[in-house]
């Protein structure tokens, strides 16, 4: 199955959320989509933008950059201005509103931060999703179960221990992972009613991690309901990324 078709990211907003391949996922997406334009609500790494997108435009007014736009300067960045020497500053949600409304191609936003880790659950600030928001891709990393819960692998630990029902330092399991990706207070949270959820279960390399894999899913399934139709198993530093569609 095509990327963008499993994650139900061709057409509209996808904001992108959770940790384990974030940015890699708004790429390999982008790189596949006709007139895609990549942006945030949150702040967003200059080099991994400048390196995977053909153009960025630095503006208040990405709405006017929009319609500047050449078909050669897609994929797009659209970013409002440096938050520091190494991060871009996000737009706010109502004009990413305002943006997406007036393209006619996929608008793909990063909305929370994950400080590189492979697995995450948000702050209270967090995510910052858009109200007209299509699809929400609450992402982790297979490679975390099995690993001990702490900073090393894992954005917030004690967030997730509270939600998982677990402790800081306690193995993961499939288990850990699925509560958190189907839980309200995490992958799941401020996503718009609207809206299509579809959990990611990335960095899945193999076979047994594939295994990891389908587990996970099948407990995201259980715990989500009807709020969750389907989760996708990918690999995306691989030229076909799409491992399994569970659901």
């Amino acid at each position: 199955m095509h990327l963008a078709d499993a994650l139900a990211a061709r057409e509209g907003m996808t904001c992108v959320v959770g940790a384990g391949g974030k940015k890699t996922t708004m790429y390999a997406l982008a790189a596949r989509l006709d007139r895609a334009v990549v942006t945030a609500s949150v702040r967003i790494p200059i080099p991994s933008l400048e390196e995977n997108v053909e153009e960025v435009v630095v503006t208040d007014d990405p709405l006017g950059a929009l319609e500047a736009a050449t078909p050669d300067d897609f994929p797009l960045g659209l970013v409002p201005g440096q938050a520091d020497d190494v991060r871009y500053h996000g737009y706010e949600n109502e004009l990413l509103d305002r943006l997406a409304d007036s393209h006619d191609g996929p608008v793909l936003v990063k909305a929370d931060g994950a400080r590189m880790r492979d697995f995450k659950a948000p702050s209270d600030r967090e995510p910052q999703i858009p109200e007209t928001t299509d699809t929400v891709l609450p992402i982790a990393s297979a490679h975390i179960v099995g690993e001990p819960l702490d900073e090393n692998l894992v954005h917030r630990p004690e967030r997730v221990a509270e939600i998982a029902g677990i402790d800081v330092g306690d193995t993961m399991t499939a288990e850990t992972v699925a509560a958190v990706l189907a839980s309200d207070d995490g992958g799941l949270k401020r996503v718009p009613g609207e809206a299509t959820a579809v959990p990611v279960v990335n960095k899945v390399d193999d076979v047994v991690l594939a295994g990891v894999g389908r587990e996970i899913a099948l407990k995201v399934l259980e715990r989500a309901g009807g709020r969750v139709e389907r989760v996708v198993l990918t690999r995306m530093n691989h030229d076909d990324p799409v491992v399994d569609v569970v659901g």
